[in-house]
């Protein structure tokens, strides 16, 4: 059964590529994915290489996003970037509230909710991330976490806000390790926000957001999670990070 949302691939390179490597690696992928319609797709740069990504990726099928942002307009910020930043290098997508700003950069879910309103404030399309650990997993708190996740990181926002939102969950356990969710364990949780995101504005609502996975995501595993009925995409993390990969994993997807 085809799904009734486009597939949506996005790759978050994290804390990797100098300006010469992102490009060398866009180049390749504006080649190999040239003319692919059926998949929304986008890449996650650095900051530091959003501008030249950026110019190269202008009115192509591949879109371009930011890895966090800041919720103020402006101001004595030392080191963060705002949503206005992030539209003047081109940016469509934003991700907010990975795993790994929550760990360690202390995120919380009102700052989420914070950064989710800022972004789409500015008009970019926020990649919301939420998921356990393997210690609340093993302990039976899957849903109450991702419950809390959900609920208070897209507080406050309308249907009409939510329809903008992608959500991305992460078990935090399988995030870098190698170990996966099985498709099973994924749709089950997929399946769970998507009643979620019901509660908070209404069905029809819930059946349009898309909502990812992201969490040791490769070729080999790509086809199998995302035929899932509930995983509308993957959020990508080391597999993005060499075109051929990347590209094998939407070629997968499309099948």
């Amino acid at each position: 059964m085809e799904k009734a949302r486009k597939l949506f691939i996005a790759g978050n390179w994290k804390m990797n590529k100098t300006v010469a490597e992102a490009t060398d690696l866009v180049k390749a992928l504006k080649r190999d994915l040239a003319g692919i319609r059926d998949v929304d797709i986008a890449v996650c740069p650095p900051f530091t290489a959003l501008y030249p990504v950026g110019q190269l990726l202008d009115n192509t099928n591949i879109k371009l996003g930011g890895q966090d942002l800041y919720w103020e307009k402006f101001g004595a910020f030392t080191g963060e970037v705002n949503a206005a930043m992030l539209k003047d290098v081109l940016c469509t997508y934003v991700i907010v509230g990975h795993s790994e700003r929550r760990q360690f950069f202390h995120e919380t879910n009102e700052t989420v909710n914070k950064k989710t309103k800022a972004a789409l404030a500015a008009r970019l399309k926020p990649i919301v991330c939420v998921g356990e650990t393997l210690a609340e997993r093993e302990s039976g708190k899957t849903e109450a976490v991702v419950q809390e996740h959900v609920l208070k990181g897209l507080a406050g926002l309308s249907a009409e806000d939510l329809a903008e939102v992608t959500i991305a969950y992460e078990p935090v356990w399988a995030i870098g390790t190698g170990k996966t969710a099985t498709s099973q364990q994924a749709q089950e949780v997929h399946a769970f926000i998507r009643k979620l995101l019901a509660q908070l504005s209404d069905a029809k609502t819930a059946a349009r957001v898309r909502i990812q996975y992201g969490g040791s995501v490769k070729p080999s595993n790509a086809h199998e999670l995302m035929s899932q009925p509930d995983v509308d995409g993957a959020l990508v993390g080391g597999a993005s990070l060499t075109a051929r990969d990347f590209v094998e994993i939407i070629q997968n997807v499309r099948k």
